[in-house]
């Protein structure tokens, strides 16, 4: 397999929207952390997951960019149609890599060189972009070797990642290799050597996927990538449409006639575009994305909010609507439905439920449903996130970096709406607090919670030290957490999770 990497592609394609020279220090910053740095910045000094103070200490005239996948998506289709038009359907990876099944282009080409020649002029014609072509025996591996720009021989890919180290299995699997670490197994090799049962019984079934990779073999086959049809939906109005009742008029037929040619080809959509066009040329887009495949009511719904958000807007268009397009941006098969709230029932009790949340959106708003988003953070309210239904399921912090001070799984089953007063006693009675050192002042032997009276703690664990925002002062919590089981008289024993801020205990949550 043949994999094509555009290097730094979030701000090849940033500095293409921006209009900035390819030689200019660029960087992609989201959250004040760098995302992606091209060549000029890495060569100041700029690296990923710096803080962009440091990067522009680092490089003073760095042009930092806004981080958007929309876009790097949006710019990356005409590499992808370009690699199409030399080997028919191939796999886009994520915007910035495209893997292509080798055994047509070198079929056809006749060597693998020639194959990765013209797939980096076909990159150069159609982006401007520089582009790096590796090959081996699998997705993992091909992509690995085009980080090196080796083209692997068939059946050398074991011996070429036997002496990589286990890292190039991160992120997705952090916490397994930071394991195989501890375990001195830190190359892909000696990960591989290992029978596959034991890591099976020992590491679980994630690990025997990252084991196969480990070992040159294929997790899966490649998904391949077609051309799709243009199943774009428009509609000219007779007149302007100016007021909003007119507008979501239209918006119904041109919502039916595209779910109609979605499912003649046996497709649903699940990111939708809504563009209008003005009397005077203002031109208006926006997507939206939903869990599930839109229905042609649910389509309906979307524009006449957006309709509504425009035409009703402070800076409203200075003219009437003169055509309405409706353009699927993400397409799934026509059976497949991506639910977040219901996994367990019959499809129709789940297509009910969704209809209705479509429903109760279409009457009272976008924000009227919500639905909560795992996410980083140290206590279990922090992690929670609340998104509109039918919205990408985006945490609001990253869940997999570190979190010095998170408390370890499981998390509490209950997390009061407000926070329960608590007593902590140690040893003859006495109050138990937190030095600065974030040490417990004293052993817990009784825990008060809301004025109950003390019970014995069994167990308990921690204290797990938060200092955040120290930087503020204003803002700045300095925390600490501990685990308490207590001793109830009908023998149903109660664990709780308190929390120490500000000179008081409170109980952050229940575990049931």
């Amino acid at each position: 397999m043949f994999v094509l990497w555009c290097p730094d592609w979030p701000v090849v394609a940033a500095g293409q929207v921006a209009g900035l020279p390819v030689d200019v220090p660029a960087a992609v910053v989201a959250a004040n952390r760098v995302l992606a740095a091209n060549a000029a910045a890495r060569g100041e000094g700029v690296r990923r997951g710096m803080r962009r103070r440091e990067a522009q200490g680092r490089c003073p005239d760095l042009a930092v960019l806004p981080a958007d996948a929309d876009r790097d998506a949006r710019l990356f289709e005409p590499v992808a149609a370009a690699v199409e038009e030399l080997a028919p359907g191939v796999e886009v990876v994520r915007p910035g890599v495209v893997a292509v099944p080798a055994r047509g282009p070198v079929t056809y080409y006749g060597t693998e060189e020639r194959v990765a020649e013209r797939l980096i002029d076909a990159v150069a014609a159609a982006a401007d972009a520089e582009a790096v072509v590796g090959a081996a025996d699998g997705l993992f591996a091909a992509t690995l070797a085009a980080r090196r720009g080796l083209l692997v021989p068939a059946g050398a890919t074991p011996a070429f990642l036997a002496p990589l180290a286990t890292a190039e299995l991160l992120p997705e699997r952090a916490e397994l290799v930071d394991l195989l670490r501890r375990l001195g197994l830190r190359t892909l090799g000696a990960f591989g050597a290992l029978p596959e049962h034991d890591v099976a019984s020992r590491f679980g079934a994630d690990a025997v996927l990252a084991h196969r990779l480990a070992r040159g073999l294929q997790e899966r086959p490649p998904s391949r990538r077609t051309p799709p049809a243009d199943l774009t939906a428009a509609h000219t109005p007779d007149e302007p449409l100016e007021r909003v009742e007119a507008a979501a008029f239209a918006a119904r037929g041109l919502a039916e006639r595209l779910h109609a040619t979605l499912a003649a080809h046996g497709l649903a959509c699940t990111r939708l575009a809504i563009e209008a066009t003005t009397a005077r040329g203002e031109h208006l887009r926006r997507v939206w994305r939903c869990a599930d495949p839109l229905t042609p009511s649910a389509m309906a719904d979307r524009l006449r909010w957006q309709l509504d958000g425009w035409l009703r807007a402070a800076d409203r268009p200075s003219a009437g609507v003169v055509e309405l397009r409706l353009v699927p941006e993400e397409l799934v098969t026509g059976t497949a439905l991506q639910v977040s709230l219901w996994q367990e029932g019959d499809d129709e009790a789940t297509a009910r439920a969704a209809r209705a949340m479509a429903h109760v959106q279409g009457l009272l708003g976008p924000d009227a449903v919500r639905t909560p988003v795992l996410g980083g953070g140290l206590g279990p309210a922090d992690r929670v996130h609340l998104v509109p239904w039918g919205d990408e399921r985006t945490p609001a912090t990253p869940p997999d970096r570190p979190w010095p001070g998170r408390v370890p799984a499981p998390s509490p089953a209950v997390v009061p709406t407000r926070p329960l007063p608590a007593t902590v006693l140690g040893p003859g009675g006495g109050p138990v607090g937190v030095d600065g050192r974030f040490a417990l002042t004293a052993t817990p032997t009784d825990v008060a919670v809301d004025g109950a009276p003390a019970r014995p703690v069994l167990a308990w664990a921690g204290p797990w030290p938060a200092d955040e925002t120290w930087w503020d002062p204003a803002a700045a919590h300095r925390r600490a957490r501990v685990q308490v089981l207590l001793r109830s008289e009908e023998g149903a024993h109660s664990a709780y999770l308190l929390v120490r801020e500000n000179l008081k205990w409170t109980v952050e949550g229940l575990y049931e």
